[in-house]
């Protein structure tokens, strides 16, 4: 059995409170993060996308780093998100990270443009000599940098990266990884790819829907990674429930989707911060429809 190491298991990505000025709700953000340890998840991943890291200033992010390791007991881990536009920034983000009491952190390609493979090697070697493990973000859509697996190996390889949150969408991406480098930790990094990359060998989530619903979100994931067939029954059975739920964690409007998720479970979703300012009426009522109807099969808080 593979040894549980920081970044395994149901790491929440967690989302940001704030208060009706949209500054950070930190103390509501505590609570979270100790309600996400109470309810059995393993670690939570805040100032990643969901966590709005870029609409956040230097001290706030800075801030929610130490609030989320301050408010996390012992054996419950944080992965600090140090996404930026440079290696220079994103370094400083992992030693603020290590300093406040991190355990590993999640890398974005530098963001700043389209950048080619020597330079997000370059970009990984710097973040990773500040000593912290680095889970590396392949997220092709925002930054519009694709860490293809042939590039994961490399920087695999180099000693940069333990482990990867795929997020192109593509399961099959995931077998191809593994035959470049067998040692390399998978960790699902869509909501509804659960079951598929679960299946493939992943050992993480780096989940948004456990900010509502953590219990079945775990139970979802161990099942689809127990490696007993026998788990698959239940565990497509709770994802066909769930998947129009889990779905919006791929779409634009992802962030506000799951804290309109969060408000209809009674925990603090609120507003979001611009260019956030809001869904159209018609989306939010298929948010909350999805939300009541996993909550009607018992998939609730």
């Amino acid at each position: 059995m593979t040894e549980k190491k920081p970044w395994h298991g149901v790491i929440v990505a967690t989302a940001l409170p704030f208060n009706d000025d949209l500054s950070v709700d930190y103390d509501s953000f505590a609570k979270h993060v100790a309600w996400l340890a109470d309810n059995g998840c393993d670690g939570v991943a805040p100032n990643g996308s969901l966590g709005e890291y870029q609409n956040l200033t230097d001290v706030e992010r800075a801030k929610v780093i130490e609030v989320a390791c301050e408010a996390a007991p012992a054996g419950f881990n944080v992965m600090a998100g140090v996404g930026a536009y440079g290696a220079r920034q994103s370094a400083h983000w992992a030693e603020q990270a290590a300093n406040a009491g991190a355990t590993s952190v999640m890398l974005l390609p530098p963001n700043i443009h389209r950048s080619n493979h020597e330079q997000v090697k370059h970009h990984y070697a710097t973040v990773a000599s500040v000593g912290l493990p680095v889970v590396g973000y392949n997220n092709p859509i925002d930054t519009k940098v694709d860490l293809v697996p042939s590039l994961i190996a490399d920087i695999f390889n180099a000693g940069n990266m333990v482990g990867v949150k795929e997020f192109s969408g593509d399961p099959r991406r995931i077998y191809e990884i593994k035959e470049l480098v067998p040692d390399i930790d998978i960790l699902i990094g869509t909501d509804d790819t659960v079951l598929e990359v679960g299946l493939a060998g992943a050992v993480g989530w780096v989940s948004g829907y456990p900010n509502c619903i953590p219990k079945s979100c775990i139970e979802l994931f161990n099942l689809c990674t127990s490696g007993n067939v026998e788990d698959l029954v239940r565990a497509q059975e709770i994802y066909r429930d769930l998947h129009s739920l889990l779905r919006w964690d791929s779409k634009t409007e992802f962030v506000e989707a799951i804290k309109i998720s969060m408000d209809v479970l009674g925990l603090k979703g609120g507003a979001c911060r611009p260019p956030r300012n809001g869904l159209p009426a018609e989306m939010v009522e298929r948010i909350i429809a999805d939300t009541n109807a996993a909550i009607a099969k018992g998939y609730g808080k």
